[in-house]
């Protein structure tokens, strides 16, 4: 990916997790980056465009994150499913929370055929099949109860500030696997 494009996804997304996706602007964004109005549009048509590359970008970094998580869990002889549960928490006790990229942007953009909320939607769907990969094949369906217990402890230590939510998830999540 060309670097300016790439300077442009990343500032776009760190604002886009400070402030919401409706209130940051353009102008914003091309104060941030330093990058001029013809240069964003050469590489995206609309806001809805840069959107959408940064929330493909944040899927990314965030299924690669819990991956790594989860391989070194089992390596280890653990749970893989606990183990997102503690990549929550050390998401949530960081510097870099502040709510959930998906949430926030499906709560935006509410209607359910706009790209936005389906990419999120897609995103706690590869979750979910995330968390059900790692679950013995007569438990599979417990995948979706695991993943409120995801999407639970992300939205309460957003909107409450609880940052040991997640370590409560997991309590819970290890109940369903007994």
């Amino acid at each position: 990916m060309q670097p300016r494009k790439q300077h442009l996804i990343d500032t776009a997304l760190g604002l886009f997790n400070q402030q919401g996706y409706h209130a940051t602007g353009i102008d914003l964004i091309l104060a941030q980056s330093g990058v001029s109005k013809a240069t964003l549009y050469k590489h995206f048509r609309s806001k809805d465009e840069l959107i959408l590359a940064a929330l493909q970008q944040r899927h990314q970094q965030v299924l690669t994150s819990i991956n790594m998580k989860v391989d070194a869990a089992v390596q280890a002889g653990e749970s893989g499913v606990l183990a997102i549960f503690d990549a929550l928490n050390e998401w949530f006790n960081s510097e870099r929370f502040f709510g959930c990229h998906f949430i926030n942007a499906s709560a935006e953009y509410a209607d359910v055929l706009n790209p936005i909320h389906v990419l999120s939607a897609q995103h706690k769907q590869a979750i979910v099949e995330l968390i059900r990969a790692q679950l013995p094949l007569h438990d599979t369906d417990k995948a979706d109860q695991i993943g409120l217990l995801v999407d639970g402890a992300i939205v309460m230590a957003h909107t409450r500030g609880i940052k040991t939510s997640a370590l409560m998830a997991k309590e819970m999540a290890h109940i369903f696997l007994i």
